[in-house]
Formats: structure tokens, C-alpha cells, sequence
């Protein structure tokens, strides 16, 4: 057996929890909410107004529509930073407050910030990838929402939307597992970025049916925040982004990592 290199960042250890523990991890996080509403509140709404943004932008071109929100959510691991922030303060008996959001964001870790930028190049190629798949499947002209429901979201006349969902499908599992803790890892312990997302497909090969109702769980919200005009992302949001945080610290044992302070 090959030796483990002595400069290779130790991996931490994976737990396993039952299928219904992300319901837990939901009740947790509306606690956590309910700690500091108004700076949890205000994360929601600034996610909020992004998707308000998007959407003035994409309805200008309405092919790059689906693409520009399903990217827009593959982004959402890194906004919610402040909140895995908060969360963990608390934890440690230190208030939750918008100082201590703010904190997560001065020091970052340079891990976070490529974390940051991958998630952000994904999404853009997404947007890219969709409008490419609209514009060789449908052939004929878009002029307005009405012919981009039929052509696009419909598929009339073509076998669009099912090669969407499923190329959309496979490339959010992959970012999902990729994500679902790494992020709160990064901040919680002094660890560099392949150490985090590593131990993020492992919690999710080690729970994959509990990890399933997770990721279904998030879809469900946030299918639901847009169809109430963004709105619900303002709560959503903040409930998720605690609830990750207790997702990380009840599937990863990271006591073999040195703390990030």
C-alpha cells in the first residue's frame, strides 16, 4: 500500500445519519432564522433581487431564459456564506449577527473564492449550453413569451426540453455533490478546496438516499421561490443556508483538521 504524503491535508471522517435527518437540518435552520431574522432575512433579499435582475435581463433575450435561472441557482452554495457564518458563531457561543456575517466574508479563504469562481464559470457555461440547445432545436422564429412557451418550454416540434432537463439534471447532481458541504467545511476548518469537495461527494456516496431528499427538498423551494415572483427567496434562502450548516455538522467529522479562526 502506497504511504500517505506527510503534506497531503488529512481527509475527515463521514457519518452517516437516517434517511429523514435533512428534516431535522430544515428545523434547525428556521431556528437559526428565528436568532437573527432581520440579518438572516436580508441575505433572502438580496438573492431576491438577483433573480429580479436575471430575469429583466433574460426576458430582453428569451432564449437564455432557462439557462440564466437554473445557473443562477447553481451559484447559491457561495452566497450563502454569511449565513454558514452565522450559524457556526452561534454555535460557538458568539452572537449571530450581521457582524458576524460580514466576517465570513472579510477573512474568506482563498479556497472560497476559486470556489466562488468555478461555480460562477459553471453557471455561465450553462446559460451558454442552453442557449445553444435552443437555438439547434427549435427552428422556428421566438417572438414573444407566448412562442417561447410553445417552442422552448413545450417543445413543439421537437425533443428540447426533455434534453435539457436531462443534461440540466446530470450537471446539477454533479455541482450538488460537489457543494452540499464543502462551502461550510471551507470556513469551519483550515483546508484547501479539493479536501472540501472530496469530502463532499463522499458524504454524499455515503448517504445517498438521505442526500436525495435533501437536494429534492432545495429544488422544491426554490421552484417554489420563483413561482411567487422571487419572493419566497427571501425566506428560503436563510433556511437553507443554516440548514446546510447543521447538514455539514452532522454528516462531517472534521475534528482532524486544524480550526480556521
Amino acid at each position: 500500500m502506497q504511504a500517505e504524503s506527510p503534506f497531503a491535508p488529512p481527509e475527515p471522517a463521514i457519518r452517516e445519519v437516517p434517511l429523514l435527518r435533512p428534516l431535522d437540518w430544515l428545523a434547525a435552520g428556521w431556528r437559526d432564522l428565528g436568532y437573527a431574522p432581520r440579518v438572516s432575512l436580508v441575505h433572502g433579499l438580496i438573492v431576491a433581487a438577483g433573480g429580479w435582475v436575471i430575469a429583466v435581463l433574460a426576458f430582453a433575450w428569451l432564449p437564455l431564459l432557462p439557462g440564466a435561472f437554473s445557473g443562477f441557482v447553481l451559484v447559491a452554495p457561495i452566497l450563502a456564506t454569511g449565513l454558514y457564518e452565522m450559524s457556526r458563531c452561534r454555535e460557538r457561543g458568539k452572537p449571530g449577527d450581521m457582524a458576524c456575517a460580514l466576517d465570513a466574508w472579510r477573512r474568506g479563504t482563498r479556497p472560497l473564492v476559486w470556489m466562488g469562481l468555478a461555480l460562477a464559470i459553471a453557471a455561465t457555461a450553462w446559460v451558454l449550453v442552453s442557449a445553444v440547445l435552443v437555438a439547434l432545436f427549435v427552428t422556428a422564429p421566438i417572438t414573444g413569451a407566448e412562442a417561447f412557451v410553445r417552442h422552448v418550454m413545450l417543445s413543439e416540434g421537437s425533443n428540447l426540453f426533455p434534453v435539457w432537463v436531462a443534461l440540466g439534471g446530470v450537471g446539477a447532481a454533479l455541482v450538488f455533490a460537489a457543494t452540499v458541504v464543502s462551502a461550510p467545511l471551507l470556513l469551519d476548518r483550515d483546508t484547501d478546496l479539493a479536501t472540501a469537495v472530496t469530502t463532499s461527494i463522499r458524504v454524499v456516496g455515503a448517504n445517498p438516499v438521505a442526500m436525495a431528499l435533501w437536494a429534492t427538498l432545495i429544488m422544491v423551494a426554490t421552484a417554489l421561490s420563483m413561482a411567487t415572483a422571487m419572493l419566497g427567496f427571501v425566506v428560503t434562502i436563510p433556511v437553507i443556508g443554516h440548514a446546510t450548516w447543521h447538514a455539514y455538522r452532522d454528516t462531517v467529522d472534521a475534528g482532524a483538521l486544524p480550526a480556521r479562526d
